[in-house]
């Protein structure tokens, strides 16, 4: 019989610490902890020293919930980029860590192209355009010609922080998201503010100077905003990725990325999908926001490119890369 194969998936790349565990093809663990603060946005030299904080936590709590111990491991993977640099640097040293202790193989992998592979396997989405929406990331993805490309994408900053920094403006405190989420529903205005799609690129700067200045006239409420906010950034979404399956062909949108927790989000790809005959996919949230499974899970498909522990010193393929693009990645396990 043979030996189930498990992957330890390290995820660091922002304000979340988490450790994912797959058994062949089954999540057995995904433990996350995350980085809040009060007042301000991420800092990503206090994000780090979080993760450091809470690593030893999270992987005794990811290996209990797994049932297994940390010997039955039998491969190291991280998060290498697109991130924060000193996130990104707790998330691998702990992984070499790991890699020397248990004398195991190690390989980093793309953030991106996880957040697509883990939604993939967890839906049985066969061949879709993904709708990367996160914080620093808002992306229209899709794989063709031998490559994950990028179609479509934000041209100045990602869907995620433009809302956590309206939140932030608003002294909603950090993450704003939910919070932003929450108010909408209580909204009942639609106030117009720019609606910004370029081919298939948008753009959320103006947007956000336009909500700014809306907040501190004081003529609108807070819950009118946010429900603006949302029926204009999210319609600009869902445009692209609407032109990105027509352009390609194909018959499947698979959201991915912290902001598709939004249920609004999610209704609007649900409508567009139904009225154009194709079909719609979503994980559920644990898998939206940045987890340890989707690294782990990506680790397993590129196994063949890890390296034993005692190669990865000064081994290139062994570091950290913050400014990776996901159509930079060679996809080998298709």
């Amino acid at each position: 019989m043979t030996k189930p194969f498990i992957c330890l998936g390290i995820e660091s790349t922002a304000h979340t610490f988490g450790i994912g565990i797959i058994k062949n093809k089954k999540v057995i663990a995904n433990v996350l902890d995350g980085y809040k603060t009060e007042k301000g946005g991420i800092i990503p030299s206090e994000a780090a020293k979080h993760h450091i904080a809470v690593k030893e936590r999270v992987l005794a709590t990811a290996l209990e919930n797994a049932g297994i111990s940390l010997e039955e491991i039998d491969l190291i993977a991280y998060s290498r980029g697109p991130g924060l640099a000193p996130c990104l640097h707790a998330g691998i040293r702990f992984a070499k860590e790991l890699s020397l202790k248990l004398k195991k193989p190690i390989i980093g992998v793309n953030h991106c192209i996880a957040h697509l592979e883990i939604g993939k396997l967890l839906t049985k989405a066969k061949d879709p355009v993904l709708l990367y929406a996160s914080g620093a990331n808002t992306q229209v993805i899709a794989y063709t010609g031998g490559k994950y490309r990028v179609f479509g994408e934000t041209l100045d900053m990602g869907v995620g922080n433009f809302i956590d920094t309206f939140a932030r403006s608003a002294g909603l405190g950090f993450p704003g998201g939910p919070k932003i989420s929450e108010l909408a529903d209580k909204g009942k205005e639609l106030i117009e503010i720019p609606y910004v799609v370029k081919g298939m690129d948008v753009s959320f700067s103006g947007m956000l100077t336009n909500l700014e200045q809306k907040f501190k006239s004081g003529k609108y409420k807070i819950e009118d905003l946010a429900f603006s906010l949302q029926e204009t950034a999210f319609p600009m979404l869902i445009e692209v990725s609407e032109r990105a399956m027509a352009h390609l062909h194909k018959k499947e949108l698979l959201l991915g990325g912290g902001v598709a927790s939004n249920k609004r989000l999610q209704e609007m790809g649900g409508i567009m999908c139904l009225e154009r005959g194709g079909k719609f996919f979503c994980p559920e949230r644990q898998f939206l926001t940045d987890n340890g499974a989707m690294i782990a899970w990506l680790g397993i498909l590129c196994g063949k490119n890890s390296v034993k522990h005692d190669k990865m010193e000064g081994n290139p393929k062994i570091d950290i890369f913050p400014y990776e693009r996901t159509d930079d990645v060679e996809v080998n396990w298709k």
